[in-house]
């Protein structure tokens, strides 16, 4: 009889089949040597027999011992870097994870990935790299884990496009894996108020119209990031950490920590312990990242009032794990889930504020309590979400960051997914925090392009009641759907962020609040409604509907799409001109696999 643990050995379909036959012949061998660590069940391929003597030689090059060469070998993935501050910090977390690993008898080999800052390339060209840079990141950890058989991942990220794109790439693999948050900055402070980026954004609208001056702007700005760490509202890195804790890739209680608190170390190290077990359990991504899972994702996000950038992300990395996930999906669970949590940027509070409440925990607590979310779903502890929670306090006395279930701050959810004439393939809105009317109507100002849009408001050409369209910044059509911070925030700063309708076919920064209407698809650049929209046609938002039209008959719509002709880009080499031929609508995440 063939032993079990060699049986699940060589039925690994990562492996060939030869390889697998020449396993089985050498550990069957009576002279073969000593029996390896459980859970090495790929890198046995680089380490085992006499012609594995040269990739051996090389490993201990780098200090490896036998013992670290027989036991399993644990891909760290880190975004560690001076490009940003969101990750900035992160290397102390990396020593900790591979600690953890250490301490649970594995040998990890940590590897860098890239990353870009959404807030310092805002407002550039330079911005049509972010989301483009989601797709790198997936793809670089994916080569790296599949080209050294590691048989474990823990991957670090810290800024908007590394958390998605580290968790697609997990997805993937399907190896055993863990995500690790970097953390979140801790909030500035300035005359005694709280401020954050996007207070700076603001500030820029501010001075625009004349509210503050100079000096007042520049205190502001050197105020406002105090250290490491990424975005510190309900903005895209936060909504994605929370999302690593409802999908059950993260350590339960992670999500909320500061990247200076000393915890995050703690909760690292125990990260690259928990990675262990996953693969001694042979415990995959798959087994853990369910259409439950991503249901009890959805749910949180829209609780907390999470980014719209959140639309793009979740359809993505549940499309690596070949999950169906569509904005009406999004939109059926936000329509039966309350917003209970009161987070910036529609909201009052950070995360770090969220954290000394309960932080992610209390919230799901609440919904699990409620109904609302699928208890008995497996994460990264081995244990399902209603044990990693049962211990857990929900505090139900009021508090003014997490409301209870019975008295949230809405009945429905903050995320909303419209459709109509001039969004076929739908779009998303942002509601939380605001208070939309029903119904909205009036005249387009159209803009080809975010820096048109931006000179526009310079001159404060853009009035109450305005709907202001800014396209071809689709995926294809930017290309990489610019966020529009710079603009969402000139115009809060002006006063107009809920009497003027900003709408588009690129995307919003997860710190942009307003009346802002982003994803529209199809997008401008394939011949979407949105590319045939006139200067003066009526646009409505029907919120009752939750609809998104253009008022010109279909006669007309016909006669002007029929004479539409498409743009031709800038962009045909390198990346981004890969990016285009490849990139799917943002209805489907916005992938390229």
């Amino acid at each position: 009889m063939i032993p079990i643990e060699l049986y699940t050995e060589c039925k690994d379909n990562t492996a060939s089949t030869s390889l697998n036959h020449n396993f089985f012949e050498e550990k069957m061998n009576k002279k073969s040597k000593a029996k390896r660590q459980i859970g090495k069940w790929r890198s046995w391929e680089t380490t085992e027999g006499v012609i594995r003597a040269p990739h051996r030689s090389m490993m201990r090059a780098m200090g490896l011992n036998d013992d670290d060469i027989n036991a399993p070998f644990i891909g760290v993935a880190s975004t560690h870097n001076e490009v940003t501050p969101c990750n900035s910090g992160i290397k102390p977390l990396v020593d900790a994870v591979k600690k953890g690993v250490n301490y649970s008898k594995g040998t990890p080999f940590e590897f860098g990935t890239i990353t870009v800052s959404d807030a310092i390339s805002m407002g550039t060209e330079g911005m049509k790299g972010s989301l483009v840079s989601r797709e790198i990141i997936a793809d670089s950890i994916e080569t790296v884990c599949f080209a050294e058989r590691y048989d474990g991942l823990v991957a670090i990220a810290g800024c908007d496009k590394s958390l998605p794109g580290a968790m697609m790439a997990m997805a993937r693999l399907n190896i055993p894996s863990v995500f690790v948050y970097g953390g979140s900055i801790l909030p500035g402070n300035l005359n005694g108020e709280d401020l954050q980026i996007v207070s700076v954004f603001e500030a820029v609208g501010k001075r625009q119209s004349g509210e503050i001056n100079d000096q007042q702007l520049r205190d502001i700005e050197t105020h406002a990031c105090p250290g490491p760490g990424a975005c510190g509202g309900m903005f895209t890195a936060n909504t994605m950490s929370s999302i690593g804790e409802a999908l059950g890739i993260s350590i339960p209680g992670s999500a909320s920590e500061a990247n200076v608190d000393q915890r995050k170390i703690s909760s690292s190290r125990e990260a690259g312990m928990a990675v262990m077990n996953l693969v001694r359990e042979n415990i995959r991504p798959s087994d853990i990242l369910t259409r439950k899972a991503f249901e009890n994702a959805i749910t949180l996000v829209v609780a907390m009032g999470g980014s719209t950038n959140s639309a793009l992300h979740l359809p993505a990395i549940a499309s690596e794990m070949g999950v169906k996930l569509s904005l009406k999906d999004i939109h059926d669970i936000s329509m039966k889930t309350p917003l209970l949590a009161d987070m910036k940027p529609g909201g009052k509070y950070l995360m770090f504020d969220l954290d000394k409440v309960g932080g992610v925990q209390l919230v799901m607590k609440r919904l699990l309590d409620a109904g609302l979310l699928h208890g008995d779903e497996l994460t990264i502890t081995g244990k399902t979400v209603k044990e990693n929670l049962k211990n857990i306090n929900t505090n139900d006395s009021e508090n003014e960051i997490v409301k209870n279930v019975s008295s949230p701050i809405s009945r429905t959810g903050g995320l909303v997914t419209l459709f109509g004439n001039l969004a076929p393939d739908g779009c998303v809105l942002k509601v939380a925090g605001h208070q939309f009317g029903k119904k909205f109507i009036g005249p387009a100002k159209v803009f080809n392009q975010e820096e048109e849009a931006m000179e526009s408001i310079k001159k404060r050409t853009i009035k109450n009641g305005d709907v202001v369209i800014i396209r071809y910044e689709g995926p294809k059509g930017g290309p990489g759907m610019r966020e529009m911070l710079s603009i969402t925030g000139a115009l809060v700063g002006q006063g107009l962020g809920e009497s003027v309708y900003l709408i588009t076919d690129g995307r919003f920064s997860g710190g942009s609040h307003g009346a802002l209407i982003g994803h529209v698809g199809p997008e401008a650049a394939v011949g979407g409604p949105i590319a045939i929209v006139n200067d003066g046609d009526l646009i409505e938002i029907d919120l009752d509907k939750f609809q998104l039209n253009i008022l010109i008959d279909d006669d007309e719509i016909n006669r002007r799409t029929s004479s539409w002709k498409p743009r031709k880009s800038q962009y045909n080499k390198g990346t981004l001109g890969k990016y285009i031929k490849l990139v799917q609508p943002a209805s489907k995440g916005a992938i390229t696999s």
